[in-house]
């Protein structure tokens, strides 16, 4: 038979020839660091015999820097973990076990919570494991031998699951000795090349993430194939730990949430909000100078728009319960979109008043399973930086490019640089014509060519009423955050018949573009923090200065200057406390406070000021008048 390169290059090879057969025929090195492989399309196993064909077989084999490649590594390494859990734990119940976006987790039933002396004998349970190099065996098993399996193994999870996977698709399970798992694929050849390994955490988790549902036990877990990488990575993990958004956000007072007012609902505090109000003026006045119009929606709607709309049947779960009034059932709006169709419903528009720009800070409401809640990254209320381009089918394709290039200019004034694409396609299950669907995917192609930025395709990763672009930003840890997100849509043009009036005269369908820059506001924010570990850059930060009198007789002079700070319009705190001035410089180098001021008797008999820079120590002493132009100087840097 015969396997086709990469490079296009054509190798004959012996009939039920492996990936890693091939692989070894190329290069020992090749062979040593594959992982996994890619066979016409498909993730293939290294050790599983390529398909017999007539045509030469595509054949990619892949190294560990490759996103199939780490998932398989850490798949597999899932799969060791509940090895040595179920060895050491015969009674547990295993759940599910994927890799994640940097490592690896697997779920179990236990009547005893895990603790962390439990970690320390899985994973040296998994390293004997690891030496004894077993091999991953797939075999493809009929549904019913199956079901058979797994309920006389009592693993009812693995049931569950079963009755999840359509009656069309092959079945497949792997072993590594004497452990079984339900599962697609594809693995590492053997458990001995997964060589450095750490089990981070445990926490509770509900099954399916529903709350109705058992809780169970999660560990998580990261596996490198070299020391050198698992070394960094701890050291990433306790930078970003230090980093997390909860903890700074508790210890900056920014945001709080209250269980009587109910998980996944942000309270902001004075300094958050005042963070969040930059943000939000920032975005407003750049979206003004981007031609986009701000229009504001209520936070509920009647049933029928919701149903015209779609959400009541594709939606409907993640919906909050409808209220009565009047007689009306109303909704808490999962979206924004139905209310800006509705305002363009209001009127009559011609092919001249097009594009129309409507952008909103669009407060929505969706149910989130209290499994999955996560500081602001993942909550039930929050705010969608929304917007609605309704246009010509001739004028997509500036509007496109015109998003990107604006969310790339948005994204790099808040300090991020370093950004991905990402080209989502037509999903299995779809509304529109393939026609639609082509001319779309082309436009959104062109678009993404024009910047000459690289991208990715995810294949079928489009929403069911359009295709999108998923623009993903890298913050000073170089993790990688979903921002951006721009969507095609032929499913609210019809559903609601929009038209305009052509040059023609006749009604035509407008298109409609769905995106939003950040997010929403509550994700981003997090974001920031996190990327700057909570040192703001002085024109973000909620107290710009700290004004710290010596003694209280220097506090009428420190109330001037104050003042003077105050209606200028710098955001200033004056700690008139009487702690120790080396007191209340710790607290404000602790609430990161970009400049304190310390004014003594020689500030006030020569009438200046002594400033500190947080994490840079003393500058020296100046003058109001050049400190306030050095601050404003700074500010207006945006650095």
């Amino acid at each position: 038979m015969k396997v086709k390169l990469p490079d296009d290059s054509i190798l004959q090879i012996t009939d039920g020839s492996t990936p890693l057969d091939v692989a070894k025929s190329i290069s020992s090195g090749l062979a040593r660091d594959a992982i996994v492989a890619v066979v016409n399309g498909q993730p293939w196993d290294l050790t599983r015999s390529m398909p017999e064909s007539e045509n030469p077989v595509e054949l990619k084999i892949l190294k560990f820097d490759e996103t199939l490649s780490r998932e398989t590594f850490w798949h597999s390494s899932a799969h060791i973990m509940a090895y040595a859990v179920k060895d050491i734990f015969p009674k547990v119940k295993i759940a599910i076990g994927p890799a994640i976006d940097s490592g690896f987790y697997y779920d179990f039933d236990t009547l005893q919570p895990f603790t962390p002396d439990d970690l320390t004998k899985i994973e040296i349970r998994m390293k004997e494991l690891v030496e004894q190099d077993i091999p991953f065996e797939r075999k493809e098993i009929s549904r019913e031998n199956a079901y058979a399996l797994f309920k006389s193994m009592n693993e009812n999870y693995k049931l569950e699951l079963l009755d999840e996977i359509p009656r069309e698709e092959t079945i497949t399970i792997y072993t590594i000795g004497n452990f079984v798992d339900l599962c697609s694929g594809p693995h590492l050849p053997s458990t001995g090349y997964v060589k450095y390994f750490k089990l981070l955490s445990i926490a509770g988790a509900y099954w399916q993430g529903d709350e109705r549902n058992p809780m169970l036990q999660r560990i998580y877990g990261v596996s490198f194939p070299k020391k050198s990488k698992l070394e960094e990575h701890m050291k990433l993990l306790h930078e970003a730990e230090k980093r997390d958004h909860r903890k700074l956000g508790k210890e900056l007072d920014l945001f709080h949430f209250d269980k009587d007012v109910g998980p996944g609902l942000v309270l902001w505090t004075p300094r958050g909000a005042a963070i969040r109000e930059i943000i939000e003026n920032t975005w407003k006045n750049e979206h003004r100078k981007h031609g986009y119009e701000i229009i504001m929606t209520p936070h509920i709607g009647k049933s029928n728009l919701w149903k015209t709309s779609g959400h009541l049947d594709f939606y409907i779960e993640d919906m909050y319960s409808p209220m009565d009034v009047d007689g009306q059932l109303y909704f808490l709006k999962p979206m924004n979109c139905p209310f800006h169709i509705s305002l363009y419903k209001r009127k009559r528009y011609s092919y001249r008043d097009l594009p129309l720009r409507w952008t909103e800070l669009g407060t929505v409401y969706r149910f989130e399973r209290s499994g999955v809640l996560h500081g602001l990254t993942r909550v039930r209320g929050f705010t969608v930086d929304d917007a609605h381009i309704i246009c010509r089918p001739d004028q997509i394709l500036d509007e496109i490019i015109g998003v990107i290039n604006f969310s790339f200019s948005l994204l790099r004034l808040f300090g991020f640089e370093n950004f991905q694409i990402f080209l989502s396609t037509k999903p299995d299950k779809y509304v529109g014509s393939n026609e639609n669907w082509e001319m779309a995917e082309k436009s959104l192609t062109s678009a993404i060519n024009s910047t000459q930025f690289p991208y990715s395709i995810d294949e079928g990763a489009g929403v069911f009423y359009g295709p999108k672009i998923d623009i993903f930003l890298t913050d000073a840890l170089q993790r990688s955050w979903q921002c951006t997100t721009i969507q095609f849509d032929f499913n609210l043009p019809e559903r609601f018949d929009m038209t305009y009036i052509a040059k023609d005269g006749f009604q035509k369908r407008p298109y409609v573009i769905h995106r939003a820059l950040f997010g929403s506001i509550e994700r981003f924010f997090a974001i920031l923090l996190e990327h700057y570990a909570g040192n703001f850059p002085v024109w973000l930060a909620p107290v710009q200065v700290a004004i710290l009198p010596v003694s209280e007789k220097h506090v009428d002079y420190s109330q001037n200057v104050y003042k003077e700070l105050f209606d200028d319009g710098f955001r200033v705190i004056l700690d008139d406390s009487n702690e120790r001035v080396g007191y209340k410089i710790r607290i404000a180098e602790t609430k990161k406070i970009p400049y304190m001021m310390i004014l003594g008797e020689k500030e006030e008999e020569k009438k200046i000021v002594s400033i500190r820079r947080h994490l840079d120590g003393d500058l020296g002493q100046m003058s109001l008048v050049n400190f306030k132009s050095k601050l404003r100087k700074e500010i207006n840097s945006k650095k």
